[in-house]
């Protein structure tokens, strides 16, 4: 995590490693992550028939994908609040909350591009 004085493709290695040792903590420990993950392993080859275009494909998958994205973030969040104390506090509450709140507008938006594009592809 974090090589100081790293630079270049140095750098760029280093980063990419602590993004895979990311992937790996989120995969192990939140079973959310895994089951959006499988999602996203269904929604590629359907979006990638059901897309009428390039920019349909990529909002069919790429919203899919932002799910995925923001749960990363939502676990980072918890794991930070958690890492800081496990006593209750207001603003804890408020952090995990509003971090989950983006998990389910990333889901809102998601079924919205799926539903739009369903609707013009089959009933449209």
């Amino acid at each position: 995590m974090g090589q100081k004085g790293l630079k270049g493709i140095p750098r760029l290695i280093a980063a990419f490693g602590n993004s895979l040792s990311g992937m790996k903590v989120c995969w192990r420990e939140e079973e959310a992550f895994r089951q959006e993950i499988y999602v996203l392993m269904l929604a590629i080859p359907i979006g990638l028939w059901m897309g009428g275009n390039g920019v349909e494909r990529a909002m069919l998958i790429g919203s899919i994908l932002l799910i995925a994205i923001v749960e990363t973030l939502n676990s980072a969040v918890e794991a930070v609040v958690d890492r800081i104390g496990s006593e209750y506090h207001e603003l804890s509450g408020y952090a995990k909350d509003i971090a989950s709140a983006s998990v389910l507008l990333a889901n809102f938006l998601a079924l919205m591009v799926w539903g739009l594009i369903s609707y013009d592809k089959f009933l449209g």
